[in-house]
């Protein structure tokens, strides 16, 4: 399954710049040498699966660097740069082309002067790219991007971030080709009608965002009751430390890009 079984990662080490990180609400400086630590866990569950995993180094004069996540789509057939929302973000990206290029011989990338994405607003199923609005990502971006990946075949589905909410993906993450974890908040506006819709327990909203890899669902730790779920309806559940990473607002999905590319 495209949406969730890859052969490599791409993940860049934190830097220690990361303490003058975005963030919607100061809960905390975070303590650089736990976020390593966690970060060096991350990448070795990714490589447990059997993926080649790629660790760029830090980017000092990029203090959100380590979310490489909203720098870029990913999908077998190609790449597609992103142009995220926060200004001060917008070098990463044109920081992670040349890796991209590299492995895929060729990337797109969005380039309208009015068109702002990021990857934290995107999850790719079997079926479908969902692209949520929010502060990050405008319908500009997202009409780019449809047209960009219409000739590799992929549809495109605009929907919509839930108030106060930063990424799409903030709220969900995919299971497995017909199965969705969602808060209750996001499954409510109905934008995963045709899936199946596992909700997180009430109170750990933020476990919403964990990730598919292979044959591991990652998600933060400390969120017993959603594993306990997880765990009964299947999946291979492996816990991650996200405590520094949560402070700037950053979960799973965000700390790499997943994909299998095409040679």
């Amino acid at each position: 399954m495209q949406s969730y079984t890859f052969s490599h990662a791409i993940t860049r080490r934190p830097a220690a710049s990361i303490i003058a990180g975005l963030r919607a609400v100061d809960t905390g400086t975070p303590d650089l040498a736990l976020m390593q630590a966690h970060h060096a866990d991350y990448i070795a569950a990714l490589i447990s699966t059997g993926a080649e995993v790629v660790e760029l180094g830090a980017l000092e004069a990029f203090p959100d660097s380590v979310f490489v996540e909203d720098t870029a789509l990913c999908l077998p057939k190609g790449a597609v740069v992103m142009r995220p929302g926060a200004p001060s973000r917008l070098g990463e990206a044109a920081e992670m082309a040349p890796h991209l290029e590299t492995l895929y011989g060729h990337v797109l990338r969005i380039e309208g002067a009015d068109s702002f994405i990021e990857g934290g607003d995107i999850l790719t199923t079997e079926t479908e790219i969902l692209v949520g609005r929010s502060a990050r990502t405008n319908a500009a971006g997202v009409a780019e991007l449809a047209r960009l990946v219409a000739d590799w075949g992929y549809t495109v589905r605009e929907v919509f971030t839930p108030p106060g909410v930063l990424h799409f993906k903030t709220d969900c993450s995919l299971l497995d080709a017909e199965t969705i974890l969602s808060t209750k908040r996001l499954a409510d506006s109905g934008c995963f009608d045709g899936y199946k819709v596992i909700h997180v327990a009430d109170g750990e909203e933020a476990c919403a965002n964990s990730i598919r890899f292979n044959d591991l669902v990652i998600m933060p730790a400390g969120f017993a009751k959603t594993r306990r779920i997880l765990e009964q309806a299947g999946y291979n559940v492996r816990e991650i430390g996200n405590s520094e990473c949560a402070k700037l607002d950053g979960g799973m999905s965000c700390l790499s890009l997943r994909f299998t590319p095409a040679r």
